[in-house]
């Protein structure tokens, strides 16, 4: 549903963004916040597995947009209690897929790489088939299935989230290790495509705006490297010897759930609906400019 066209020459809509205090969900509110009508909520506001109560809240606000920034993101702990997970990421996101349907509106939801098996050897593309390894990949991968109810739904998968007002990503943890002169453990054979959390606000106000054919989006950051080689670009960038990362293998640390070991994504789809992503160096250079 697109919203009628302002006296700005925009298209400016009514906005719902749900899971507004993590991570995603602030830079999402000051990004959307600066041409939509927004209205945030958290985990205070509402409870996402009271089902009835989301549906009635959703109804009487009557959003033109959707966007599910909430979600249940500590993958070890998932192993444990997988309930809270598929309630979280798979059955709440359906009751709002079902809520926007109702109303005509948009729905953007957050999804990740971890859907995938991680024994490829180049990025995956949206058509390739999940092979999810962990409970938390899987509820994940049941919350895309249900963000399919809402007809102009977009699943965004994004990886190894950067940047924003929370600083606790593995960039992150990089970073602060290397500026304190502390040696920083980094994966010498995981490969990742980073995603830098103002590139996605910045994508999903496109979406928004542009609504391009419904469907998964890989919303990362152009381009993929081992963490190693990630860390040795923070390290050229700040100008510290690389002396100040140490090199682990997967195999030397013992995880509850399983990652995948090569989780690079494609983000083609998303540059020929017209936003091409800048490169994950590129984000880099701008995470440490403004941090």
């Amino acid at each position: 549903m697109r919203a009628a066209e302002g006296t700005d020459g925009a298209d400016r809509m009514t906005v719902l963004i749900v899971g507004a205090a993590g991570q995603l969900g602030q830079a999402m509110v000051t990004r959307l916040g600066s041409e939509h009508d927004v209205t945030a909520w958290t985990r205070q506001d509402i409870d996402l597995t009271r089902h009835q109560d989301v549906r009635e809240a959703i109804g009487e606000l009557a959003p033109q947009a959707i966007v599910n920034c909430a979600g249940f993101n500590q993958v070890d702990a998932a192993e444990d209690d997988q309930v809270t997970a598929l309630e979280v990421n798979a059955m709440a996101v359906g009751t709002l897929a079902r809520a926007a349907a109702m109303l005509d509106a948009v729905l953007v939801h957050y999804s990740t790489d971890f859907v995938f098996a991680g024994t490829a050897s180049t990025p995956y593309a949206e058509t390739d088939m999940p092979e999810p390894r962990s409970a938390y990949a899987q509820s994940k991968l049941v919350g895309e299935w249900l963000a399919a109810d809402a007809p102009n739904h977009y699943v965004l998968r994004v990886e190894s989230l950067f940047g924003g007002p929370h600083r606790r990503s593995s960039i992150d943890r990089i970073v602060d290790l290397v500026r304190s002169g502390q040696p920083a453990p980094v994966f010498a054979d995981r490969v990742v495509s980073p995603s830098f959390v103002p590139d996605v606000a910045e994508a999903s106000a496109f979406i928004l705006r542009t609504q391009p054919q419904a469907g998964v989006y890989h919303c990362v950051n152009s381009g993929h490297a081992t963490w190693l080689t990630v860390g040795q670009e923070i390290v050229k960038q700040l100008g510290r010897s690389e002396a100040a990362l140490k090199p682990v293998s997967v195999g030397d640390v013992k995880l509850r759930a399983q990652r995948p070991q090569f989780a690079a994504l494609d983000n083609a789809k998303l540059a020929r609906a017209g936003h091409p992503m800048p490169s994950w160096q590129d984000a880099v250079r701008r995470y440490l400019s403004a941090s």
